[in-house]
């Protein structure tokens, strides 16, 4: 599903974001991905979805290997990828209906199936009465609500969640932590990036930890690549 064989990421040939991370994510894990600000989780992230590419090693993501993949197939990619931000990143001119639909209506999908859809995840999200309202009328779990809502609208392999806890209280994070369980366990890869360690604790998954770059826990340097030209 996931795979990173070696990978190195460095900055303006100085600043080493990630340094020789390998690790292998199965379908249907719910990973945490762990460290302090700066570690480089978001740097991580960015590998898996592409917008950035290693200056060394491979990243294997859902059929696409970073050495061959060209910039024409990562929309592709990214359909078969959920991807929620801690600043949610709606669309503040447009309603919750809207905002779920825009992540369909890129992809061409008839306005039938369109609406079947985004009223399903509306509903998964307790969000059903509020389709109507504007990002500015919902409070901020929410909007974290929606944004998982625009995430998985496509049906994603893989879930990928970037601090989207940091900003809401702990009754709202653990609500939040919850609606991520479900999704899991649909069969769906979660990836969740976050410092909070209550959730940490009191969840006993798998956790990806990052100190300066490296991963210092749940990685495995004997990681074999398994990728060709031949992958895509």
């Amino acid at each position: 599903m996931i795979q990173f064989t070696h990978v190195t990421k460095i900055y303006d040939g100085i600043y080493e974001a990630l340094n020789d991370v390998s690790f292998l994510i199965d379908k249907a894990e719910f990973v945490f991905l762990t460290g302090a600000s700066g570690a480089g989780k978001t740097t991580l992230l960015k590998h898996i979805y592409m917008e950035e590419k290693p200056s060394s090693g491979h990243v294997f993501t859902c059929g696409y290997d970073s050495k061959y993949v060209r910039n024409r197939d990562l929309p592709f990619l990214r359909r078969k990828l959920g991807i929620v931000f801690q600043d949610f990143r709606l669309l503040n001119d447009r309603n919750v209906f809207e905002n779920v639909a825009f992540a369909l209506r890129v992809t061409g999908t008839k306005e039938r199936e369109i609406k079947r859809k985004v009223f399903e995840v509306l509903a998964l999200t307790g969000l059903s009465h509020k389709c109507f309202n504007y990002p500015n009328q919902l409070s901020g779990g929410e909007q974290q609500r929606v944004s998982i809502a625009r995430a998985i609208v496509n049906d994603p392999w893989v879930l990928l969640a970037d601090e989207p806890t940091g900003n809401l209280d702990k009754d709202v994070s653990l609500e939040i932590f919850k609606l991520l369980q479900t999704i899991n366990s649909w069969g769906t890869t979660v990836i969740l990036a976050t410092h909070d360690l209550f959730l940490i604790d009191q969840y006993h998954y798998r956790r990806l930890v990052l100190s300066r770059g490296a991963l210092i826990r749940g990685g495995d340097a004997n990681v074999k690549p398994k990728f060709s030209e031949n992958t895509l």
